[in-house]
């Protein structure tokens, strides 16, 4: 397939991801639950959560085309839906039933799964291609500090 249509593919399916899990939060991050929490003195405005997404998701797309395109394979495609089901079900967890330590649980083999990506495969053609996952790993890094925190004084 062209890089091009991969690019695009990877596109949907990745906003698509972040359209399901939204939808699966059911409003959480409003919920009377979540604004009661005691969250981390470093948790970052709302506005931020959307804006960190979408460039996740733009440079993840980039990557796992180039990836598919150069070394498609089989466990790829596994590793992908893995990372997939677990980013999407963290809202579901988290937010929908209010499950702090087996969202914790989710997020953390999230992060595993996507350094995975990163130290894994490195692409032949362009090795810095691989850098379009730092923002996933940073954004996990924090993410997971969040809810840790959650965890601890809640």
């Amino acid at each position: 397939m062209k890089l091009f249509k991969l690019i695009v593919v990877f596109l949907i399916i990745n906003f698509g991801a972040l359209a399901l899990g939204t939808w699966f939060m059911d409003n959480g991050p409003q919920s009377e639950w979540y604004l009661n929490l005691n969250k981390a003195p470093w948790t970052p405005e709302g506005w931020v959560f959307g804006a960190a997404w979408f460039t996740i998701m733009l440079c993840f797309s980039i990557y796992m085309a180039f990836l598919v395109r150069d070394l498609g394979s089989k466990f790829i495609w596994t590793l992908f839906t893995v990372q997939f089901i677990l980013n999407v079900s963290w809202n579901y967890v988290f937010f929908k039933q209010h499950l702090i330590f087996p969202g914790l649980l989710i997020i953390i083999l999230l992060t595993l799964v996507v350094i995975y990506f990163f130290f894994k495969y490195r692409i032949e053609k362009v090795r810095e291609m691989r850098l379009l996952l730092l923002p996933y790993i940073i954004w996990l890094v924090i993410a997971t500090s969040l809810n840790a925190y959650i965890f601890l004084y809640n």
